[in-house]
């Protein structure tokens, strides 16, 4: 938390917006001892804690979608090999030469606490409420279980950044993130001192801590809504999130369990009984035109006209090809699109998704993915959890937890591949993996395909860094940021070589972030606990 001092007193308001998600300017602001004496409050204080995950502050004040409008997308790409920052504007992230001042990653820090501490206020604001006939005690519990949702989510990605993975000594004194459930500086939450004093979890207590309020936010959020239907929680969102955070863990009987909430078919079609989820016919269906609404997403952080990332951070004008108005800073990398298994046939290497910049441009000859479509108004949802992960999610666990090569796993990661993959002579069987490790395989890969733009290669990397069979071994090795001229370079052939950044080996220092200066100044507790080599 950047000067904890400052910036707690600054969340004893709790910033409002309109009581439809849609609208997410703050329109106003109460104090914690007013923001919850009616119905109407409360909700406006709810959607405030979405758009502290919209639209957190940067340097000077600006908004770039810190964290989950866009920013936490963009450093999950370029942590990763799959794609390259072409400009500078992303070049300490890529090329790891952060430090504990970085503004990229200091900012993701503390605006990721910023949204938990707005949660917390109004998890302690809606604790103190009476229900009565207009708010009932389910309605106040559906309240609280979204902000628990975004409380544990928001705890997840600091885990990845600046933690070891769970498979890496759990219990380790100190090795995970200060889980905050309490407010800070305000009536009845935590003061400032005790803040200070409460230190690092373990991993270990960090993911009890997380389902704990998965299983909360399951248990109490609708199947359903009538409006704002990806934009707000849902039980099938709470769910999701499980299967990602089980994965990390490696509980893949978890998983399983979870996973079949959603896709308990054996066979496809697969289609979720919880809110009615599944996959779009083309892989495009989620993006694009059909960013706003469509089968697939489960959960996205709205952005519109009036609020987004800015034409320095909204996700289309980062990932997009200056031929479309965009920007053409974060293009995709030939290390991806020449692997043997990304077939040049695949759809999701087709004009619809993928748009090359011109090499006098900014973009140098990449190659952009088309699946942020409004470079003008920067309107484009963003994506945290669909459908496809759950049934890929579910798959991964499914062939790890089996002696042989499991039928159903074949079948999910089928559903998804599919369609994009509409050869039939290139479609994969049960007999096309000798083992249930060459299934595995062939599901990550599917992965870096699938999700390519939308940040979870981090996140991969990050949770296989222990796996016998397939940790990258750090932080991999990457396209050169330098290069020229990109567009020679995909050439749908792995033995294509260019320049090169060295990898970085799983043991430096350098894997993990530094939690940042601001923090560590005021924050005595966090300056002991500040992660080794920083």
């Amino acid at each position: 938390m950047k000067n904890i001092k400052y910036y707690l007193a600054a969340i004893l308001v709790i910033l409002l917006a309109s009581c439809e998600v849609n609208d997410l300017q703050p329109q106003t602001a109460l104090s914690e001892t007013t923001a919850f004496e009616t119905p109407e409050r409360i909700e406006l204080a709810v959607a405030g804690v979405y758009d502290g995950g919209q639209s957190g502050f940067y340097l000077g004040g600006a908004v770039r979608g810190y964290p989950f409008g866009a920013a936490v997308h963009q450093q999950g790409d370029m942590r990763g090999e799959d794609m390259i920052s072409t400009q500078l504007f992303y070049a300490i992230t890529y090329e790891n030469t952060y430090d504990p001042t970085s503004p990229n990653n200091g900012f993701l820090w503390q605006t990721l606490y910023a949204m938990i501490n707005r949660a917390n206020i109004v998890i302690e604001g809606i604790k103190k409420t009476r229900p009565s006939a207009v708010l009932t005690q389910e309605k106040l519990n559906e309240y609280e279980a979204e902000c628990r949702f975004l409380r544990a989510i928001g705890h997840h990605f600091l885990l990845i950044h600046w933690s070891r993975p769970f498979s890496d000594n759990p219990t380790a004194p100190n090795g995970g993130v200060p889980y905050r459930t309490s407010s800070v500086g305000v009536v009845g939450g935590a003061s400032v001192d005790e803040a200070i004093a409460q230190g690092r979890n373990t991993v270990a207590e960090c993911y009890d801590k997380i389902i704990e309020d998965l299983n909360f936010a399951e248990t109490n959020l609708p199947a359903t809504r009538a409006t704002n239907r990806i934009t707000r929680a849902t039980r099938a969102a709470a769910i999701a999130a499980k299967t990602r955070v089980r994965l990390h863990q490696g509980r893949w009987q978890d998983v399983i369990t979870e996973g079949n909430k959603l896709a308990p078919q054996a066979t496809a079609p697969f289609s979720s009984p919880i809110g009615s989820h599944s996959l779009t016919a083309s892989p495009m269906g989620p993006f694009g035109a059909g960013n706003k609404n469509n089968s697939e997403s489960i959960f996205s952080i709205e952005n519109n006209d009036v609020d987004n990332g800015g034409v320095n951070g909204a996700l289309p004008t980062m990932y997009g090809s200056s031929a479309s108005g965009a920007r053409g800073i974060i293009c995709i990398s030939p290390i991806l699109w020449n692997q043997s298994w990304w077939l040049a046939s695949d759809l999701r290497k087709s004009a619809t998704m993928v748009q090359d910049d011109p090499v006098t441009a900014p973009g140098r000859g990449g190659k952009f993915t088309r699946k942020y479509a409004d470079a003008v108004t920067r309107t484009d949802n963003s994506p945290i959890f669909r459908y496809a992960e759950v049934l890929l999610n579910l798959a991964e666990a499914l062939a790890r937890n089996s002696s042989g090569v499991d039928p159903k796993a074949v079948a999910l990661l089928n559903a998804v591949r599919n369609r994009a993959v509409t050869n039939t002579a290139d479609q994969f069987t049960v007999s096309s993996f000798a083992t249930s490790t060459d299934l595995v395989r062939a599901i990550l890969q599917e992965r870096r395909i699938e999700f390519i733009g939308e940040g979870l290669r981090w996140g991969d990397i990050h949770r296989l860094s222990k796996d016998p069979n397939f940790d990258v071994g750090g932080i991999p090795a990457k396209a050169n940021r330098g290069i020229s001229n990109f567009a020679p370079l995909y050439t749908n052939n792995p033995a294509t070589t260019f320049p090169m950044q060295p990898a970085i080996p799983y043991a430096d220092f350098r894997f993990l972030w530094p939690i940042p200066s601001e923090e560590i100044v005021n924050n005595p507790t966090l300056a002991k606990q500040q992660n080794p080599g920083w």
